[in-house]
């Protein structure tokens, strides 16, 4: 079959990117929820995610590339009140084959900077306090970041759950009935007086509106994802000036719990997605905005099937998948005329018991890329490419209970 009628099938017969995977969330998610009948107890947790995954990429968009690893966070938990508790450890990453690591904030694949490095892993520090008023929550230092976040796909690829450092600042969670909300602060980079890389960070807000329980046979809900990274400050001695950059997205949800033993729920979203540069000259253009569809359907507990479309002629995504922008990162500076990328893929986790979990994920990307413009002013033709993504995880997060302290 012809490149272009396969494009053109695989954009009629699926509608959507599935915004909300449900093996990340398995996989990656953390439980943020403090227990009253934790009170008082000193444990050990042993969080872990091992990954092999492989991306396989054609085209002009990006260039591919294998994750083979680990990470590993041992930490100490006390709960001293019903609504207060502390964490502290360190979070070690680990890819198979390396020996040292650049030491600075990873925001996906790592890139070198200068001669400093650590050997063995790339290791940080691990600091949690969290408290707890109503069903307020204020999370400080490193927050429950990553896919806890239920940002939209296309503005947040879930790979981020595998390669970025835990990411630190200050966190709101609100979770009441019928309204869930995510705002946070994620500081990525510090500077001090005369440094010579500029300040980063992300602030971050993601919500859900329930329109009717969710119980109901057909549940309506109203998603909304807003991402801003900010880069400079007053003590940045740089020459790159101040960089701000957003992007957005509002959508209309429906899930149809059919409750059969094999088709248990189907879930589908449409979105609009924007981008707006604030300040900088980071990205060619200022604004723009893509639209975004989405359906998948859970088969049984262990599977699920998704298939999806996001189209634009001039959107940027942060920190989505690199086929919904129509920047090329394998072109530093090139720029599509537009691109429309229909997703599609399957998912399998099993859960041995809480915090064990073993997952595989497949994903496809055919994406039809307009003609491209280099940074000289080359152009080139549109293109049609398969990319290709396989991966398998295993999560293990055992607690084990070291003393309990009863106060009076």
């Amino acid at each position: 079959m012809h490149p272009k009628a396969t494009f053109l099938l695989s954009a009629l017969c699926l509608s959507a990117v599935a915004f909300a995977q449900d093996l990340p969330s398995r996989i990656a998610m953390s439980d943020p929820e403090i227990r009253v009948m934790e009170t008082g107890d000193l444990a050990f947790t042993f969080d872990h995610l091992s990954f092999f995954k492989d991306n396989e990429f054609e085209g002009e968009q990006a260039k591919g590339y294998t994750l083979p690893g680990l990470w590993i966070q041992p930490r100490l938990t006390y709960q001293p009140f019903t609504s207060l508790r502390f964490e502290a450890g360190f979070h070690a990453m680990v890819f198979d084959g390396a020996n040292k690591y650049p030491c600075y904030a990873y925001h996906d694949i790592g890139r070198w900077k200068g001669n400093q490095y650590q050997s063995g892993a790339h290791l940080l520090p691990f600091f949690r306090a969290q408290a707890q008023v109503g069903r307020v929550q204020f999370v400080f230092g490193d927050i429950f970041g990553g896919v806890n976040h239920r940002v939209m796909e296309p503005l947040m690829n879930p790979e981020v759950n595998l390669t970025q450092d835990p990411e630190m600042g200050f966190q709101l969670l609100v979770d009441l009935p019928g309204y869930w909300l995510d705002a946070w602060v994620n500081w990525q980079s510090y500077i001090f007086e005369t440094d010579t890389h500029q300040e980063a960070f992300t602030v971050g807000l993601s919500q859900r509106l329930q329109l009717n329980a969710s119980s109901s046979p057909v549940h309506y809900y109203i998603p909304l994802s807003i991402l801003a990274q900010h880069r400079g400050g007053e003590q940045d001695d740089t020459d790159m000036g101040v960089q701000t950059l957003v992007n957005g997205g509002v959508g209309l949800g429906l899930s149809w719990n059919v409750g059969g033993r094999v088709l248990r729920r189907v879930t589908g979203e449409a979105a609009v997605l924007a981008c707006w540069q604030q300040s900088g000259r980071l990205w060619p253009f200022d604004r723009g905005v893509a639209g975004a569809l989405s359906v998948d359907a859970e088969l049984g507990r262990e599977f699920r099937v998704f298939g999806g479309l996001v189209a634009s002629g001039q959107f940027a995504s942060l920190y989505g998948a690199p086929f919904y922008s129509t920047l090329s990162q394998k072109n530093e500076g090139g720029r599509f005329s537009h691109f429309v990328t229909p997703h599609f893929g399957f998912e399998w986790s099993h859960h041995f018991m809480k915090g064990y979990a073993l997952g595989v994920k497949a994903d496809v990307y055919p994406m039809h890329a307009g003609r491209l413009t280099l940074s000289d002013g080359q152009v080139q033709p549109a293109t049609f490419a398969n990319n290709f993504s396989f991966g398998v995880y295993l999560r293990m997060n055992p607690r084990f209970l070291l003393k309990r302290f009863l106060w009076h």
